[in-house]
């Protein structure tokens, strides 16, 4: 049997492991789940000084998603800055992990070779290696030839070029996992296996501990902080206590080949996306690893409670033709006999990147789940981040892209998790041009305009998903990493802005509304700038940073806004007759950083101040009027009554106008473009109204030689 599912099966061929001394009441941290990641995590917060941690594995140590992975350690590949750093750490890791415990990872730096068969990928391949040079990974561009000599069973007839690191290569999932749950506890961590989590106590918005199933029964384990490190079931233990972790499972293959006479052992992993494998020497013959160009959910509704372990019967109807073009790279394999035709589960994020971090919904519950295939390249690395996150209070990396908080609520749905992993695996080997967007789980949000939009022309984008124009004529045409087909569709659209007027729709931003006697003093103290403004009404620009690091948390504006339009519109809430007397805000942040704000709000009011935070995005629109001929846009559109408040309203200042329908749109000067510029904010009932009077108002501004018949009141959206 090959060296690759030895050590697992014999694992799980082994008796349930009871609880070789009584198991703590107290522990600083629990982590829940015993694969590379909960090792992981568990060692890194050792290696801190905090070895009062206790890691709980529902089954045997491996037992998820980490004792069939494929064992790849490559460093190249990845465009994040983040990803690149916990790759380099964790081969770092599992080359000197054996001296330090014992215990090998079986680390072998056999080396890696991605190859480039169209010019497409040669040119995203060379984009990648110079990022990734720049990040000190050490990757070289090679020849067919070079190719060949380093693998010589490889085809190579249509290879353009190979991106070769000489050092990558290949690790023992399981023992590299054991190396590290060896080293957590020689530190004086604790790991109990057969104790399955079944929920996470709480206490307020603080996470206070677990209660978990051992041998010996129901028991309770209180701790000061909780990771659900949980891999498969990450989502479900996370709904049970309301923290969203929208992974979802899917079919993951590799087929391993009888003994070959030819195979080196010595030979590195070849990388062919262009056939979706990934090829390298495995117990004498080879193993051929499949990222299908689509692929199949697995236990969309839950993955079920007793699966360790275990193995998915294969779809080999599906997988053939997959199999026939990966088998075609190395002709030999296609004639080698067939050992396993290995199907296991592999959980992804919708966007595939990892879900790190803590919770937004509570406070110390942190997330390291949604690994997408690469949680042995990257554990490591993201164990040790978790664990300086939560030593230090921050992260040691930037976790932007990664950070749990910057999901949805719709992606928790199974119709959407469902449709979207299916595409998402199959993007991990297609071609990742610019411009390309996600088709599957669409449209999961609409804004207001969005059936208006459409008749106009509109082509829409999924951002952070809101379905929203992105640019205005004909279709996108086919993906390049040159000019895209819209160029010209966005020149005449930036251009009306530079020189007449353009509308411009924004209503996916995300919108809190802020009030309470309070409200002045939590903003004030989240700011780097004054949101008071000196008149009663105003916008203001200005960072939220982080306490403990000072570097930016979000970048926002904060309106203090007329009393009447809160009451009218009802969208700021309401604590009695003394409301007239405290200041209510509008917070607006960017789409990407929407439950990041919102949390990072909610925890700055103190326990002693009232203060009320909704999230009012959907409800309302948001119309962007930029331009040189905005204001006398605007003028005309608004009801004459409001006229000289529009021609007098100074940089930064709001007010509340009549359009059409709508008697409260409120209007701030302000603007991002380098011209004048106003954001309208319009109740969502009213939004169709107030679009068609803005539009009716630019009639004079139209220009008839655009294409397409699109008015200079161009639609877009920037990106």
């Amino acid at each position: 049997m090959n060296s690759l599912l030895r050590g697992a099966r014999a694992l799980r061929a082994a008796p349930t492991r009871g609880f070789a001394a009584p198991v703590p009441k107290h522990a600083r941290v629990t982590v829940i789940g015993g694969g590379v990641i909960g090792t992981s995590t568990a060692y890194h917060l050792a290696k801190r000084g905090w070895t009062d941690v206790v890691l709980l594995e529902r089954s045997g140590l491996t037992s998820g998603t980490t004792w069939h992975a494929a064992g790849l350690m490559v460093t190249f590949g990845s465009l994040s800055a983040t990803s690149t750093e916990w790759r380099k750490y964790s081969k770092d890791l599992y080359r000197s992990l054996e001296d330090e415990t014992g215990q090998s990872t079986g680390f072998s730096p056999c080396g890696f070779i991605e190859l480039a068969t169209s010019p497409d990928r040669l040119e995203e391949y060379r984009r990648v290696a110079a990022h990734n040079r720049f990040q000190g990974v050490d990757v070289h561009e090679i020849g067919p030839k070079d190719v060949e000599q380093l693998f010589p069973l490889c085809r190579v007839d249509d290879v353009l070029a190979g991106f070769y690191v000489e050092d990558d290569g290949r690790v023992n999932p399981v023992d590299a996992t054991m190396a590290l749950a060896a080293g957590f506890k020689s530190m004086g961590g604790r790991v109990v296996e057969g104790a399955r989590v079944t929920d996470v106590l709480t206490e307020g918005d603080r996470a206070v501990g677990v209660e978990y199933e051992g041998p010996d029964g129901p028991a309770t384990l209180k701790s000061d902080y909780v990771v659900n490190c949980a891999g498969l079931w990450a989502r479900q233990l996370g709904e049970k206590s309301g923290v969203l972790v929208p992974n979802q499972a899917a079919e993951h293959y590799y087929l391993l080949t009888e003994a070959m006479d030819d195979v080196d052992p010595t030979w590195p992993v070849v990388e062919d996306p262009s056939n979706y494998t990934y090829i390298r020497p495995e117990g004498g013959g080879l193993l051929v690893g499949l990222f299908e160009g689509e692929a199949a959910p697995w236990a969309v509704d839950r993955a079920p409670e007793d699966f360790a372990f275990g193995e998915i019967d294969p779809d080999w109807d599906r997988v053939g033709p997959y199999l026939e073009l990966a088998t075609s790279r190395v002709p030999a394999s296609a004639g080698a006999g067939v050992k396993t035709l290995f199907c296991g589960p592999e959980s992804f994020a919708p966007d595939l990147a990892p879900l790190v971090g803590e919770a937004p919904e509570l406070r110390n519950y942190f997330v390291a789940a949604g690994l997408n295939s690469i949680g042995i390249l990257t554990g490591p690395g993201v164990g040790r981040t978790v664990a300086n996150w939560i030593v230090d209070g921050a992260p040691d990396v930037d976790v932007t892209g990664v950070n749990v908080d910057r999901t949805k609520d719709y992606q928790r749905a199974p119709a959407y998790r469902e449709a979207r992993v299916a595409e998402a695996l199959g993007e991990v080997y297609k071609c990742h041009y610019p411009f390309k967007t996600p088709q599957s789980g669409r449209p999961a949000l609409r804004m207001p305009l969005h059936d208006a939009l459409e008749k106009a022309g509109a082509q829409f984008r999924a951002v952070s998903g809101w379905e929203a124009p992105d640019w205005f004529g004909s279709e996108q045409g086919p993906l390049t990493w040159g000019r895209p087909a819209f160029f010209e569709n966005w020149a005449e659209e930036h251009a009306a802005v530079r020189e007449k007027c353009g509308l411009i729709d924004m209503s996916f931003m995300s919108k809190f509304a802020v009030a309470g006697p309070d409200a002045a003093a939590v903003l004030q103290r989240l700011s780097t700038a004054d949101v008071e403004p000196v008149d009663p009404v105003g916008i203001t620009y200005t960072q939220w940073l982080s306490k403990r690091t000072g570097k930016m948390e979000a970048d926002l504006t904060v309106a203090r806004v007329p009393s009447l339009w809160a009451d009218r519109t009802g969208l700021l809430p309401r604590f009695g007759a003394q409301d007239a007397d405290w200041p209510r805000f509008l917070v607006i942040a960017t789409d990407t950083a929407h439950r990041h704000a919102h949390s990072t709000l909610r925890r700055e009011i103190r326990k002693d101040e009232t203060c009320a935070v909704v999230d009012v995005s959907g409800a309302l629109a948001q119309l962007n009027l930029q331009g040189p001929a905005s204001r006398d846009v605007l003028t005309e559109a608004v009801a004459p009554a409001d006229r000289d408040e529009v021609e007098e309203l100074p940089f930064r200042g709001v007010a509340s106008v009549s359009i059409g329908f709508c008697p409260n749109v409120l209007v701030a000067r302000l603007t991002y473009v380098g011209e004048l510029g106003y954001e309208l904010y319009v109740p969502a009932e009213h939004a169709a109204d107030v679009y068609g009077k803005l539009f009716e108002a630019g009639a004079s501004y139209r220009r008839p030689e655009r294409r397409s018949g699109l008015a200079v009141l161009v639609l877009y959206v920037t990106r």
